[in-house]
């Protein structure tokens, strides 16, 4: 193995573990071999990657973040993360994006690093890390390769980590224990609209609705939202007119909800690159009656602002907080606890919501790093009962919004973007589904 091309032996580090964060606790139960909680992010290079220099790359960022070069592990009473100390794999990319991750396969690391073409990506099960550390550890490295490649030096901040320092401990802190409170919320809500479809067999479709940033946030300025208020109202709008084609009686229906995570980050003082997020959960009840868009989009900004509070955010991960430190639970052996979280999860995980977005928000690099990447992309792994998941980030005047899903039917992208037609806004759609040889193995986007 260590004079395998695509493989970077990782330089020795001293045995080191450390628990999951708050949040990740979960996924390890939750998970089974169909499905595991993955993202994605991306970046588009100029010019074709060259895996030896990607190599290259990934052992600086091993000795700045050692925090993403850990493997679970199996306690007695807890998952944790330890030093993996092995070779990680670099490999070319494959037929789709987020497909479920093998520990064994991949030498226990909980990430992927590949390469196609011009395309560098990173995929991260959830126990690692959130969008936002992810984004951290991808233009790190992508900052590493063009030094390398082009000699240039690259200016540092707090999203592009200087990687000749050493590893800092806030880096791997569990900021939900930190700033928990004594009180935790109430999970209580209504279970939500589910899509349901054909299954398409393991295989991930993948469709990018490319936007200009300018005239979305000119939409969504001109009706007093948000983007992601504005992109959640849209997603709505398909989902009721989903459920109305699959349910013709009105009192039948279920409310339709978008699961939209939170960057704590941004309202408590943290620096981890770990999981710390937590979500709002917007949505309608189509029983009382068909929404038009502007009542859903007033439904939607007075939720995520009601919700969207320091206080109320504490509360909701709070009380996750609080059930992990709970005696009875803390002293029953994994297995046990591993029944309560994945029916706990069922409960209160996917079946509340009826897809998500995941917004990165505006991400911008220095001229120096910019002139080389074309593009950047999130993309979310399909969910657990939800076939459909959405992520977006604006990168270079453009919204690049993804959609993955795990069904054949493409009814839920085709009803978003036609209402974003409608509304006056041009997009482009490209996919992963539509070209020759997507199923062999070409992960590249068709328009």
């Amino acid at each position: 193995m260590q004079n395998h091309p695509n493989y970077a032996i990782l330089s020795p580090m001293e045995s080191n573990w450390t628990p999951l964060d708050n949040a990740a606790k979960i996924y390890p139960a939750a998970s089974r071999r169909s499905w595991s909680a993955l993202f994605r992010v991306s970046a588009n290079l100029t010019e074709a990657v060259d895996p030896s220099i990607l190599l290259a790359a990934l052992h600086r960022v091993a000795g700045r973040l050692p925090v993403f070069f850990m493997r679970l592990q199996r306690g007695a009473f807890w998952y944790y993360l330890e030093d993996a100390n092995k070779g990680l794999r670099v490999e070319e990319e494959g037929v789709c994006p987020c497909l479920p991750l093998r520990h064994a396969e991949n030498n226990g690391y909980s990430f992927r690093l590949l390469y196609y073409k011009n395309r560098i990506s990173a995929e991260f099960y959830h126990i690692l890390t959130d969008g936002a550390g992810g984004m951290v550890f991808l233009k790190t490295l992508v900052a590493e390769y063009l030094e390398i490649k082009y000699g240039t030096t690259i200016p540092r901040s707090a999203d592009i980590l200087d990687c000749s320092a050493g590893p800092r401990a806030r880096d791997a802190q569990d900021s939900f224990l930190e700033h928990a409170g004594r009180v935790g919320g109430s999970r209580s809500e209504k279970r939500a609209f589910r899509i349901q479809g054909t299954p398409s067999g393991g295989f991930h479709h993948l469709t990018t609705a490319k936007i200009p940033t300018d005239a979305i946030l000119a939409a969504a300025k001109a009706c007093g939202a948000t983007l992601t208020e504005y992109l959640t109202t849209l997603m709505i709008c398909a989902v009721q007119d989903i459920q109305e084609a699959a349910q013709p009686r009105q009192a039948r229906r279920k409310p339709v909800k978008i699961n939209v995570p939170v960057n704590l980050r941004r309202f408590f003082r943290s620096e981890t690159l770990r999981n710390f997020s937590t979500y709002v959960n917007p949505g309608i009840d189509p029983r009382l009656g068909r929404y038009s868009f502007e009542e859903i989009l007033v439904q939607v900004r007075h939720q995520i602002g009601a919700q969207s509070t320091q206080k109320l955010l504490a509360a909701k991960f709070t009380q996750n907080v609080l059930d992990a430190q709970n005696r009875v639970l803390r002293l029953a052996p994994l297995f046990l606890k591993n029944l309560v979280l994945k029916t706990g999860f069922m409960l209160v995980g996917d079946a509340l919501t009826s897809t998500c977005l995941s917004n990165l928000g505006q991400q911008s690099l220095p001229p120096e790093m910019a002139r080389h990447v074309e593009r950047l992309d999130f993309i979310l792994g399909p969910l657990s009962l939800n076939p459909i998941a959405c992520a977006c980030l604006s990168y270079n005047g453009t919204l690049y919004f993804n959609v993955t899903r795990s069904i054949e039917e493409s009814g839920f992208e085709r009803r978003f973007c036609r209402i974003l037609v409608e509304r006056g806004i041009p997009v482009e759609v490209e996919s992963n589904a539509g070209g020759a040889g997507a199923r062999r193995g070409s992960p590249h986007l068709t328009k």
